[in-house]
């Protein structure tokens, strides 16, 4: 067999090729899905969102694969297919130094290209599998995306499962098993508009938007827990001598505590609300809502992710952040991400990923999927 961590690499390359921006996975999916077939992979399949699914059955399995007992209640290990983006960005690839570059390639194609890393792994090892391991290749986990593909495959697998493992191309000993809550709004400012001189000392959308983001950016946020607020896109006007009628933004926020954010979104809220007034319409959209959730640090999931990580020589560190994860853990399923490598540059086209590293990721990613998968829980 080839190399695998160079084997990895090769097809991360292939699968990073194919545009694949949130809301437009699907030629990216039809690729996964062809391969899913390749592999021989049982109950191969794409949802009506887009995200494909694949199972490596266990010895226990029923010939249909359909029936779960207690006793074979599976472990799903996911990668998200979307990137960040737009479906015209060059996606040239050079390799480097060790380092292999390119838009997307570690965020997220190494994590999908690793789901058949697992399977070529567990086939060369002639590991018996006592639980069904499900491949899912999901979408809509960046941007505005919402996570509306792993809400889908939490949906469909239900409580009964074993847990999650998401995997991410970047963050090798990384282990999040805290998801941190967001909330995201589009905030757009309506005026009657007119001209720079003739009209000038009426609202402008874009005078108020901008005092608005002033305000919003001058709130005192807590440094513990965690909590972040960013405007992340700003437009409006039609040009240079034009009071502006329209000015639009989106606001991102973001807690490591629930009540947390909850506070933060009401005072957000209530300076939103203080824009309006007869000549100055604002209204405020939720595009966003990402629930929290965690296990604890002695959760036997994180407990096993630690000790893989661990014996590859890594020091793992336990930390939260907005992912996949959200989902699952916001539901009280057991979650944990793992990452395959590092690297640096990500959802910008400097993205890079360090090549020598890929191997240790791989190992404690199988070290941690063959462990739950021959467990007796």
């Amino acid at each position: 067999m080839t190399d695998l961590p160079s084997r990895l690499t090769d097809l991360a390359i292939q699968i990073q090729q194919i545009a694949a921006p949130t809301f437009a996975e699907g030629p990216r999916g039809e690729f996964v899905r062809g391969l899913f077939q390749q592999e021989g992979l049982k109950d191969v399949s794409m949802d009506s969102i887009g995200n494909v699914y694949a199972r490596l059955p266990s010895s226990n399995s029923s010939m249909a694969g359909r029936l779960r007992t207690r006793k074979n209640t599976p472990l799903i290990v996911s990668a998200h297919l979307d990137t960040v983006f737009p479906e015209k960005i060059s996606l040239q690839v050079r390799k480097e130094a060790g380092k292999i570059y390119g838009a997307g390639i570690g965020d997220n194609s190494l994590g999908v290209a690793a789901l058949f890393g697992i399977v070529w792994s567990l086939r060369q090892q002639k590991i018996e599998l006592k639980h069904d391991l499900w491949l899912v290749a999901n979408v809509g986990e960046e941007g505005l995306g919402d996570l509306r593909g792993m809400r889908g495959v939490v949906e469909r697998f239900g409580k009964d499962v074993i847990g999650y493992l998401i995997l991410e191309g970047l963050a090798l000993g990384h282990i999040y098993h805290r998801a941190v809550g967001v909330r995201r709004y589009r905030i757009r400012v309506q005026t009657e508009g007119g001209h720079s001189w003739s009209d000038y000392g009426r609202p402008s959308a874009v005078h108020e938007l901008a005092a608005l983001v002033t305000q919003l950016s001058a709130m005192r946020l807590p440094r513990e827990p965690r909590t972040t607020m960013n405007v992340g896109t700003i437009s409006g006007g039609t040009g240079i001598n034009v009071l502006a009628s329209e000015a639009i933004c989106e606001l991102d926020m973001r807690s490591e505590d629930p009540s947390v954010l909850a506070k933060v979104v009401a005072q957000a809220e209530d300076l939103i609300h203080a824009v309006n007034c007869e000549e100055v319409k604002v209204t405020a959209e939720v595009i966003g809502q990402r629930p929290a959730g965690e296990i604890p640090v002695d959760h036997p999931l994180v407990q096993l992710g630690t000790k893989c990580i661990s014996e590859q020589g890594v020091t793992p560190v336990l930390t939260s952040g907005s992912t996949d994860a959200n989902a699952p853990l916001s539901k009280g399923i057991p979650a944990v991400v793992l990452g395959i490598t590092t690297g640096g540059g990500a959802h910008t086209t400097h993205e890079y990923i360090d090549v020598e590293p890929v191997g240790k990721g791989m190992e404690s990613v199988v070290m941690f999927v063959g462990e739950v998968v021959n467990s007796n829980q």
